[in-house]
């Protein structure tokens, strides 16, 4: 196994790391809506969700993948009326890749944060 970190996303804010790596996986742990230097993000829900997948992509690319390799997603929500709006920014940041998913809504997320989305994904050769 790998610990991946990655400079351009934010640091954990507890005992875990930004991802790990085993054999050709990599499994990443929540991201949230922090910059790089750990400030919330606040705004929209469409706010929210590109920062997280700005750290998506920036673990991801840390560890040799990208959105592209990704083959699971898991989007935790606090309000599922806002599914659209974080469904709009996720389709455009997969393009035409469409990934499994699952969807939650859970009453509360660290940060204050309503929006998290972690992944499974390949290394890309």
């Amino acid at each position: 196994m790998q610990v991946i970190s990655s400079r351009e996303a934010p640091r954990t804010i507890g005992p875990y790391s930004q991802a790990i790596a085993s054999d050709d996986w990599i499994f990443t742990s929540g991201q949230i809506p922090l910059t790089a230097s750990g400030a919330n993000v606040v705004g929209s829900i469409k706010d929210q969700t590109e920062q997280v997948f700005n750290n998506l992509e920036a673990v991801l690319t840390e560890a040799g993948s990208s959105l592209a390799g990704v083959v699971s997603v898991t989007v935790f929500m606090t309000d599922l009326g806002e599914f659209a709006e974080m469904n709009e920014v996720f389709a455009q940041r997969f393009g035409l890749h469409r990934p499994a998913r699952t969807t939650i809504q859970v009453a509360a997320l660290p940060t204050g944060a309503r929006v998290e989305i972690n992944a499974v994904a390949r290394r890309q050769a």
